[in-house]
């Protein structure tokens, strides 16, 4: 069982080295700085109150203006191991969240350990572009995200240069990241 300091200073290592570090995300510095991104962790094995979390995530993101939390990642370091289990379960996550009324408002990043672009091979190694140390879901304001992506020349090349930039580092580089989990100790 992993618990709720690891999880998050697992997590917090792989945004900071690989997130941040290989500018995967252009808009993640910001937020890190100006420590505006709110940490959440569900420590259970079960899935089976995952996704209220993640609806009261959402309702205490909303609550908040986004110059005091702009963004969530809710860390599921014990549940939901099996990508094709998270994959599903997403599915449902944003479906919920589009009944309680956060169609437009809110956005859901997924990232997984095991994470699988369609048509890849397991061990592609773009597919790190969405590996994180845990199965963790990000709540992303739209708002904040029309307003990056405004701010950011040509953001539909993100994909593309973020594939560049891996396939450059290698399965080694990435391994030498140091970003799974575990690699960090509170």
């Amino acid at each position: 069982m992993i618990d709720e300091a690891q999880a998050v200073s697992d997590t917090r290592r792989w945004l900071e080295r690989a997130v941040i570090g290989l500018n995967l995300c252009p808009f993640a510095k910001a937020v890190h700085v100006k420590e505006q991104i709110h940490w959440a962790v569900y420590l259970p094995e079960s899935e089976g109150g995952l996704i209220d979390a993640l609806l009261s995530e959402a309702a205490a993101l909303v609550a908040h203006v986004a110059a005091v939390r702009d963004t969530t990642l809710l860390i599921a370091p014990n549940t939901l191991p099996d990508f094709l289990d998270f994959n599903d379960f997403t599915a449902r996550a944003e479906r919920r969240l589009a009944r309680a009324g956060y169609e437009g408002v809110l956005q859901l990043a997924t990232f997984h350990p095991r994470f699988q672009f369609g048509g890849t091979e397991p061990d592609d190694i773009g597919n790190a572009t969405n590996r994180a140390p845990y199965p963790t879901l990000h709540l992303l304001r739209e708002d904040s995200v029309t307003r990056a992506v405004d701010a950011f020349p040509e953001a539909e090349e993100i994909f593309e240069r973020n594939i560049g930039t891996l396939e450059k580092l290698g399965t080694e580089g990435w391994a030498a990241l140091d970003v799974g989990p575990g690699a960090a100790t509170p």
